[in-house]
């Protein structure tokens, strides 16, 4: 992905702002994750699906497990805009110019996300 992004900038150097170049490659990168995320998505076989269960059967011990289920259960972009704020540090802005969205978008789609995060993640069963 990361050669993708590099490829599309060397194609588009002349059309690019120098002072752009750094939003550029993550925007890209970005569509290129995308990308190739809905083509496996289409190929993918039962092993690649099959997750281990949820609930109270499934003896969770880490909390960085938990909080990784919690982030698949998220829509992709919410889970997109939740990654670039809270691990990657990045702010409203930033994240719209990558995420192509407008700045009250970028907020609409981290409060959601965090809303349903909470919520999953205050389930007696999950933690259990």
């Amino acid at each position: 992905m990361v050669q993708e992004a590099f490829t599309r900038l060397w194609e588009k150097r002349h059309d690019v702002d120098p002072a752009k170049v750094k939003s550029y490659l993550f925007t890209t990168g970005y569509h290129c994750m995308i990308d190739w995320l809905r083509k496996e998505k289409r190929n993918a076989d039962i092993e690649n699906v099959a997750h281990e269960p949820s609930g109270p059967e499934s003896p969770h011990g880490d909390l960085n497990a938990i909080l990784h289920e919690a982030l698949e259960r998220l829509p992709e972009i919410q889970r997109s805009v939740i990654l670039l704020r809270d691990y990657e540090g990045y702010n409203y802005a930033e994240i719209g110019e990558i995420c192509n969205l407008n700045e009250s978008q970028v907020k609409v789609y981290i409060f959601r996300a965090r809303k349903a995060l909470k919520t999953y993640l205050v389930k007696l069963e999950v933690v259990i």
